[in-house]
């Protein structure tokens, strides 16, 4: 349930169309659906800035299909992280209108406009960073962000930072992705003084230890106004893009 079906159904009450007993019942029973494998917290829009998004790995596609097919129910805008073809198929069996991205294995339904005139850069280091990059890219959308992709852009030629730099400095939030070093997440934060949201990945040889590296990296740059979130974690990155510009409209 989101503040416009709240709205709905005072306005309804109001009319004299539904009781004061139903309005009563749908609040109460709202907050969360129990579906026996999992606790759906409808009210989640109405704290946060978005709905339950569904972490699909790990869970089976049946699953994923019910609890998707649940929050389409009371949602516009849905998302599914890490997800597989078979999940994708066994969802939109209930979801028709759902769609599927291989790359950053996201699932999503989305709403034409934008919540928002603020835009987000997604900055990669390299072509190899473009799962995570495209996660949190397809999720700020979804969300109802515009997204300014800059791919490839690592500190290996600097130069390609540096020509893209007004383009960075024109966006509200910068989401930087890198594995290696993670050295593209300072650099991007002493040339802006936009808020970088660093995301390290697990793109890299031995000794960056599945992206441990870049994270040690990035959480210990010197560039003020940089923070970091987990490793390949694209959405986390997305959804505090979100929170910074929700933020900014009081």
């Amino acid at each position: 349930m989101n503040r416009e079906q709240i709205r709905k159904m005072l306005e309804e009450y109001k009319a004299g169309s539904v009781s004061i007993n139903e309005v009563l019942d749908m609040l109460v029973q709202e907050p969360f659906t129990d579906m026996g494998y999992a606790r759906i917290d409808d009210h989640r829009s109405l704290r946060d800035t978005f709905c339950e998004v569904v972490f699909c790995q790990g869970k089976e596609p049946a699953q994923v299909a019910e609890i998707m097919a649940h929050l389409a129910e009371h949602n516009d805008r849905l998302l599914g992280t890490r997800a597989s073809e078979e999940v994708y198929k066994a969802v939109r069996e209930r979801v028709p209108d759902i769609c599927y991205h291989p790359r950053a294995r996201l699932l999503y339904r989305t709403v034409p406009g934008w919540r928002t005139e603020q835009k987000v850069a997604v900055v990669t280091a390299g072509t190899a960073d473009l799962p995570v990059a495209e996660e949190a890219a397809l999720c700020l959308e979804t969300m109802g962000v515009p997204v300014v992709r800059l791919f490839d852009v690592g500190v290996a030629g600097i130069h390609r930072v540096l020509h893209n730099l007004p383009v960075i400095r024109e966006v509200q939030v910068v989401i930087v992705v890198a594995g290696m070093e993670g050295a593209l997440a300072s650099v991007v934060g002493g040339l802006t003084h936009r808020p970088v949201i660093a995301v390290p990945t697990s793109v890299g040889y031995g000794a960056s230890f599945n992206g441990l590296a870049a994270l040690l990296s990035m959480l210990n740059s010197c560039a003020p106004g940089v923070g970091v979130v987990n490793i390949d974690n694209g959405y986390g990155a997305a959804a505090l893009a979100l929170a910074i510009i929700e933020s900014n409209h009081g």
